[in-house]
């Protein structure tokens, strides 16, 4: 071996001193061609914008909110959207699950159904969206594409046939679990908590076949809220690339929600995106260390609050706890943008830039960092991104175009599933 290797490092050698003597001049490496620079307002105006995660449908319900009328304490408005090109907006459909234990599905259809009646209201606006060519047809028309996520798998209660029945209703992606976990899919919200039952490995048999159905019907599978284990399965699991709709990177913030690095190499792997989480508490650990220290006072004031509905014989008013999440996090500076805009860095490093998105939670926290007060703000992430160095394709496909190849991706494996398929799974309930 070390014959054969001094053999070939003569050989290089040798052919290297020919080069060298060589009376012909080596040509000169061609100059890089400068990157054209970025103009920011111009790039955001032409760009797709798609965010996957607004929890504004409770406020359409429990306080009447009109997307047309806004009041000044919500994110998402028609105006807002239009200021901030905001092109397509995933509104969440999330239900509360202890305050609507036994009737998840009723409040779902709620929800929905107001999604569909701000549609309506504002035709000139917005329109209802059901896929990647919807979207488009909307951005032609210079519309909001409406969209819809449930957030939580209890709200199919462990029905198929629910989950079917919205996707007919309209809804394109759905949260595995929300903060609890359910019969069948794990959270990372309370995956240390003994009390609560778990599975076995992170998806029951029937956990699988409603992974499986979504896939067939064409529904993104989104592993925000799961546990890293449940996480680890469903990416097993899967035929079809999935999302994180909203979440952020746990090397900058250890927040359990948030995501590990090689949880965002998995998702990359699996050919999904990561959208970015806008809340504090999920963007800066200061934040976050600062909202959990005051957390035993704060409880103690919600107690209060929740004792006093509780006495009338009617659950809070979305609008009250908002304001009093809202009046606590004010006590906790924000967070620069460029924290927010760290963490997009973060998963655009290391899952890379082909699987990274924006999530912002809007009109579902009480904290964002400065700078970003509405969907209104959505240029800034835009700024500070050229800013950076990316360029105009790159962030494009942060804006958006990386959620479009990934439900595009998504639709073509449901046409897929169902041409093989002779008809659906019936499984109706956990195993």
């Amino acid at each position: 071996m070390k014959t054969t290797c001094a053999a070939l490092f003569a050989l290089i050698f040798s052919g290297a001193t020919m080069l060298a003597q060589s009376p012909t001049p080596a040509k000169a490496a061609p100059a890089a061609k400068p990157m054209p620079k970025v103009d920011p307002d111009a790039l955001h105006k032409s760009a797709l914008v798609i965010d996957t995660h607004a929890d504004t449908p409770q406020r359409f319900v429990d306080d009447g909110y009109d997307l047309a009328h806004p009041t000044g304490v919500e994110h998402v408005s028609l105006e807002s959207a239009k200021r901030g090109n905001l092109g397509a907006e995933f509104f969440s459909i999330w239900v509360e699950p202890t305050q609507y234990k036994g009737h998840y599905a009723a409040r779902t259809l709620e929800l929905i159904d107001s999604v569909y009646q701000q549609a309506a209201k504002h035709p000139d606006a917005m329109m209802m969206a059901y896929s990647t060519t919807d979207i488009l047809t909307a951005h032609r028309e210079h519309k909001l594409a409406a969209l819809m996520g449930i957030e939580g798998g209890h709200s199919i209660e462990n029905s198929l046939g629910l989950l079917r029945d919205y996707y007919r209703l309209g809804v394109r992606y759905m949260t595995l679990t929300w903060s609890n976990s359910n019969d069948w899919a794990d959270s990372s919200g309370d995956d240390t908590n003994l009390k609560i039952p778990h599975t076995k490995d992170g998806l029951t048999e029937f956990g699988k076949d409603v992974v499986y159905e979504m896939n067939r019907l064409g529904m993104m599978v989104d592993i925000s809220h799961v546990s890293d284990k449940t996480f680890y399965r469903t990416l097993v699991v899967t035929r079809a690339p999935v999302i994180a709709s909203h979440s952020g990177a746990r090397a900058l913030d250890n927040a359990p929600r948030n995501m590990t690095d090689d949880m965002l190499r998995a998702v990359a792997i699996n050919g999904g995106v990561v959208q970015v989480n806008f809340f504090s508490g999920f963007v800066s650990q200061k934040w976050l260390d600062a909202w959990v220290a005051q957390s035993p006072e704060r409880d103690k004031a919600e107690a209060v609050l929740n004792a006093k509905w509780k006495a009338q014989n009617k659950p809070v008013p979305y609008a009250d706890y908002d304001k009093f999440t809202k009046d606590w996090a004010d006590k906790i500076p924000r967070p620069p943008l460029s924290e927010l805009i760290d963490h997009i860095d973060h998963v655009a490093h290391v899952a890379g830039i082909d699987h990274v998105g924006l999530g912002s939670d809007f009109d579902g926290i009480p904290s964002l960092p400065q700078g970003i007060d509405s969907a209104a703000d959505l240029p800034k992430i835009t700024e500070a991104l050229a800013a950076r160095g990316y360029s105009a394709s790159d962030i494009k496909k942060i804006l958006g175009g990386n959620l479009m190849r990934v439900f595009g991706d998504v639709e073509r494996i449901s046409r897929e599933l169902k041409s093989t398929e002779e008809r659906p799974r019936i499984t109706q309930k956990s195993e």
